[in-house]
């Protein structure tokens, strides 16, 4: 057929469209088309659906697309906290710090506002960013420092064998120390003597020194190591110990480096003893950053951790590191974070701080459960037994029900 002969046909199609328009106006529909969260309709109506678990102004994509879900600018700023479940979703800066309900921090650190739903070891094992932060399970923060969450743990004899780096330090399973002692991986270390060995990045022998800081690397009788050996960078000569900068890559520059500031050369023990250091009570106590690293007085590892029992007497009395510090309203280490809001004091391993800061607390079933049915605030988070957080979620709390799941 000739083009002449086809051009009809495709005159007929404007002239369809146009009658059907005329004909009838468009509607929405009564619920929205499965696959988009994205206006008021799909914002409120109580359904998943773009099926990424997260329904309505729970959903990121909400707060972007609806004009329902965004923040709400009152007439008269209140500024009052922005610290319990009714002002973490009422979509109000009520603090007025520039974020509000989810998005602001202190609502993230309350578990039972749901804001992080990737804190329980169901959610931190299935694959999915449960609450579409750009993280899933062990790279979220809510299952790395949940407080029963187990499968990021690199140290149990399920997760150094699950071939995952759970603990988002760079290594998995055997290969990270924290697998040392786990029957699955014991035997597994070995001698540090090969070219293999002495270039990992691990402690092989579990001596406490790694590839060429050992001396069954660094006096090897392999040629091959010794070579190697020979050519990585050290921190041990007058010039490397006053270049300011971290020659042999460990994390430690010049006289903050052991190589250098218990050097066995004298020049270089003179140089660093004329260096401002921060290692003595009267340093650590000035607020001033003595040798320049960044961090000040005990928020520098050489005072907290000093050598000096002197040092780290006065700095466990002025960080958020104990029962004390930890419960008496004071922020005591100048980071912004009072008490159990301070990530030092819920992270804590020291049981009498857990106990501070968590409503259940005990080695044993029968002491979680006491805890957990006292009728007492116990951590002082305005949530008393099993509707806090820290019994309902707790597996060894039998006596509360079946946890509520963040909807």
């Amino acid at each position: 057929m000739s083009a002449l002969g086809r051009r009809p046909r495709l005159l007929l199609v404007p002239a369809i469209l146009a009658g059907a328009l005329a004909s009838s106006c468009y509607e929405d529909p009564l619920l929205p088309i499965i696959g988009h969260e994205a206006n008021d309709q799909a914002c409120q109506d109580g359904l998943d659906n773009d099926g990424d678990l997260l329904i309505d102004c729970a959903d990121p994509d909400c707060l972007v697309e609806s004009t329902l879900c965004g923040e709400v600018v009152p007439e008269f700023p209140s500024e009052d906290d922005e610290a319990d479940v009714l002002t973490c979703h009422d979509f109000v800066d009520n603090d007025d710090d520039g974020q509000f309900d989810c998005g602001d921090p202190v609502c993230r650190d309350i578990p039972e506002t749901c804001c992080i739903r990737e804190n329980t070891d169901v959610t931190c094992s299935d694959n999915l960013d449960n609450d579409q932060n750009g993280f899933a399970d062990c790279a979220d923060f809510g299952c790395r420092n949940g407080v029963f969450v187990t499968v990021c743990d690199e140290g149990t004899d399920i997760t150094c064998a699950d071939e995952k780096d759970n603990d988002g330090d760079g290594v998995s399973d055997c290969d990270d120390d924290d697998c040392a002692m786990i029957q699955a991986c014991v035997g597994q270390t070995g001698p540090e003597t090969s070219l293999e060995a002495c270039s990992d990045g691990r402690d092989n022998d579990a001596n406490g020194f790694t590839d060429c800081m050992d001396f069954s690397c660094s006096m090897s009788m392999d040629l091959d190591v010794l070579q190697y050996c020979a050519n990585v960078p050290a921190e041990d000569t007058l010039d490397a110990c006053t270049n300011g900068e971290d020659d042999d890559n460990n994390g430690f520059v010049d006289c903050l480096d052991f190589s250098c500031s218990m050097s066995t050369d004298q020049d270089i023990l003179e140089y660093c003893a004329d260096q401002p250091m921060e290692t003595s009570v009267d340093a650590c106590s000035n607020g001033e950053d003595d040798d320049d690293n960044g961090f000040i007085d005990c928020l520098d590892f050489s005072c907290s951790q000093s050598l000096d029992p002197d040092v780290v007497a006065y700095c466990s009395a002025i960080l958020e590191i104990t029962p004390e510090a930890c419960s008496d309203g004071v922020d005591n280490d100048h980071n912004g974070f009072t008490d159990c809001a301070d990530f030092s004091c819920r992270t804590s391993e020291d049981p009498d701080v857990a106990q501070v800061c968590q409503e259940s607390i005990g080695a044993t079933t029968q002491a979680a459960n006491d805890k957990c049915s006292d009728g007492v605030d116990n951590d002082g988070d305005s949530f008393v037994d099993c509707l806090d957080w820290d019994c309902s979620h707790n597996p060894l709390v039998t006596n509360c029900p079946t946890p509520r799941v963040c909807e």
